[in-house]
């Protein structure tokens, strides 16, 4: 059994791997693409916010699919095949997203995932076992993300377009805006991810203290402070005309590079939270089996140990493979400045959080991909290279049969061969 777990922790190191090599370039690739870091900076800082998010904050995700897509009574008498269902789903996730990495395409772990569950349980228990309507919204999903994403994207640049870079006096103008741009920045992003960060001093000060608060309130207050503060630090390095010694070239794009810089450390950290949970939610089912003798239910508890693999894997991933993928998003879609990178960013955070509060599951890959072809048709539809965009909706439309597929073989064979 230990040379079991053995084997189902390094497939759970592997998805990760690939999901990081895949993923992150959802947070860094608009990022990388309008120079407003180098690719190892890029590397070097989603690391260690992917990193974060995923030890400090994945747990909650990784017990929602660890517990909830594949409904756990229908494998209370027999958990084993429960235990090789998860083998076969990190397998086939591991193996598509490893192949769509090496092509330099995009696509949505979170589908892999589901189509992989929805494989072996076919399998394992007949058409009837799957959620046919969670199927449903995912293709929903796939339809409407990039499509609202590249609304609100195409909306946001025209504005700035037409306030600030078509404007004369350039600098003047964005001195008016800054603190408009900081409130939409922080206010979006602090939605994802000043709840979870405020929730310990919000449960500090409710227990400890005595002192009961609404649980949004530190959220606010934060958000508040840090769109003020951002405000100002802004003002002034925009009054700032050196930099290191050199006039600066650009002043309104070198100040929209440090907001797309923030936005991209909100979105790093905030998908290591998420999406690590796709990698390792196996492995922590696998775990619970083995250590009760039963299925997980609600409550199941994720060791440190799973996270801290979650967390490396999508860092170890990044750094060797995630150079195609960020090139993909950053480069082969259309020529990104910091300012439509930036709105690229804040659509696809602006779309992810309208898409969660209407419980409609999508992919964040999606969305910026459709963010990024809004900005293209403000700038210049001829500026889209088509081409691209060919291979990455093949990648999206067949993520979640071929993962299945993969997954029912897999488990078909492993059934015949553990009999």
């Amino acid at each position: 059994m230990l040379i079991t777990l053995l084997f189902v922790a390094l497939l759970a190191f592997y998805v990760a791997w690939n999901l990081g090599a895949n993923d992150v370039a959802n947070a860094m690739g608009t990022s990388v693409g309008s120079k407003a870091v180098t690719l190892k900076q890029a590397i070097i800082i989603a690391g260690v916010l992917e990193f974060t998010g995923a030890v400090l904050f994945g747990h909650e995700v990784t017990e929602t699919l660890a517990t909830k897509i594949a409904n756990p009574a229908l494998f209370a008498a027999t958990p084993q095949i429960l235990v090789t269902g998860m083998v076969t789903v990190l397998i086939s996730c591991g193996v598509w997203l490893q192949i769509a990495t090496s092509c330099g395409l995009p696509v949505s772990s979170s589908h892999a995932v589901v189509g992989a569950i929805a494989g072996f349980s076919w399998v394992a228990l007949g058409v009837g076992a799957i959620d046919w309507a969670s199927i449903g919204l995912i293709s929903i999903g796939w339809v409407l993300t990039p499509l609202i994403s590249g609304a609100i994207a195409a909306l946001f640049y025209s504005q700035i377009k037409h306030w600030i870079l078509d404007q004369p006096n350039q600098v003047v103008q964005l001195q008016e805006w800054i603190p408009w741009l900081s409130t939409a920045l922080l206010g979006v992003f602090g939605v994802i991810v000043l709840p979870s960060l405020t929730e310990p001093l919000t449960n500090f000060v409710i227990e400890q203290v005595g002192f009961t608060i609404p649980s949004h309130d530190i959220p606010l207050l934060t958000g508040a402070v840090a769109a003020v503060g951002l405000t100002i630090i802004s003002w002034r390095q925009l009054g700032d005309k050196r930099d290191k010694g050199e006039i600066l070239p650009n002043p309104v794009e070198r100040l929209f590079a440090r907001f797309q810089l923030l936005s991209a450390c909100f979105v790093a950290f905030a998908h290591g939270s998420n999406d690590v949970g796709n990698a390792i939610a196996p492995l922590a089912a696998i775990v619970y089996i083995n250590r009760t003798g039963s299925v997980p239910t609600d409550g199941l508890t994720i060791p440190l140990w799973i996270l801290i693999l979650g967390g490396a894997g999508i860092v170890g991933g990044l750094a060797v493979w995630g150079k195609k993928v960020i090139a993909t998003i950053g480069e082969n879609i259309i020529a990104l400045q910091p300012s439509s990178g930036f709105c690229a960013e804040l659509a696809t955070a602006t779309t992810i959080l309208i898409a969660s509060r209407l419980g409609l599951p999508v992919s964040t890959s999606h969305a910026l991909v459709g963010g990024v072809v809004g900005i293209g048709l403000v700038q210049n539809i001829k500026s889209i290279k088509f081409q691209t965009l060919k291979g990455i909706a093949a990648a999206w439309l067949i993520t979640i049969p071929v993962s299945a597929l993969l997954s029912a073989a897999i488990f078909s064979i492993a059934r015949i061969l553990f009999r």
